[in-house]
């Protein structure tokens, strides 16, 4: 049977595949679009369980909302040219817009969503035969205000954001501390959300740094407790150091019930690439 380009031109407009492989399919189909389309995602699924392994570690954090609801996710890419990409950045809107829309349970219950008829996992699987690259929907989160209450977002660039939900005050506050745990990580609200363990590891790190100063212990103990601000409230604001954030809301009557923060790849552990043992490798396999 004779492959159009019209044919072609429909297979590449229903499946976005490049047109030497609309055209393979076509041909392997005998012309039968619909037999060449189950074929692709027979092949997409392949090719995607294949790069399931790799480390995906780059990506973008996308929020989508307002001061009353709002939705972040983190959807990682192996490299920062994909996440450049119109391709790989309409997936991440996708995928904010549902959890916006859905506020689902879990990850899982996310990829299971439908979109158009195909779930979001689905998508990601094509997503991954169509880039080449591994793509994963690592975590989400959708939060609503409460009465009286408020949300802070921050996004710096594509690779921070922050989601802080706030009692009180307003939205200029809340994303001026948002942007605040942007710029400064705490770890928690206030200390009594600090496991214990935590606190004692900081103070050992801190102890050992502050004893190559030679001052008395009694010293060394202030400078250390001094330095542990691992909490939001404790920390100096950073557009203002002279106050410290509890002393901030304090004033504006606002209370910070809880925040998430995302950093793109934060805590996946990269693959590194040695030149030179790569060569070496490839010289061995040829001798």
């Amino acid at each position: 049977m004779s492959i159009t380009a019209a044919l072609v031109k429909e297979l590449r407009e229903r499946t976005g595949a490049g047109m030497m492989e609309c055209k393979k399919a076509l041909v392997e189909s005998n012309g039968d679009i619909e037999a060449a389309i189950e074929a692709m995602r027979k092949s997409g699924q392949a090719k995607a369980a294949k790069k399931a392994g790799r480390i995906a570690a780059e990506g973008l954090i996308v929020v989508q909302g307002d001061s009353q609801r709002t939705a972040m996710v983190e959807v990682n890419c192996e490299t920062d040219f994909v996440s450049k990409g119109d391709d790989f950045q309409g997936f991440c809107q996708l995928v904010v817009d549902k959890v916006l829309q859905d506020n689902p349970a879990s990850l899982d219950d996310l990829l299971a969503t439908q979109v158009n008829g195909k779930s979001i996992e689905e998508i990601r699987n094509d997503m991954i035969a169509k880039i080449g690259e591994n793509i994963s929907v690592r975590r989400f989160i959708c939060s609503t205000a409460d009465a009286g209450g408020v949300l802070g977002v921050y996004l710096h660039g594509t690779r921070i954001g922050v989601l802080l939900k706030m009692q009180g005050g307003n939205e200029a506050l809340a994303r001026d501390v948002a942007m605040h745990v942007a710029a400064s990580r705490p770890l928690c609200v206030s200390a009594d959300q600090v496991p214990a363990e935590v606190l004692d590891k900081e103070r050992e790190i801190f102890t050992a740094q502050s004893a190559e100063s030679g001052k008395p212990a009694d010293i060394i103990s202030k400078m250390v407790e001094g330095r542990l601000e691992v909490t939001l409230l404790g920390q100096p604001f950073v557009k203002d150091p002279d106050q410290s954030v509890e002393k901030l809301l304090k004033a504006q009557k606002a209370t910070v019930l809880q925040f998430e923060r995302f950093e793109v790849g934060e805590g996946i552990e990269k693959k590194t690439e040695n030149f030179a043992d790569e060569v070496m490798q490839q010289v061995k396999g040829h001798t």
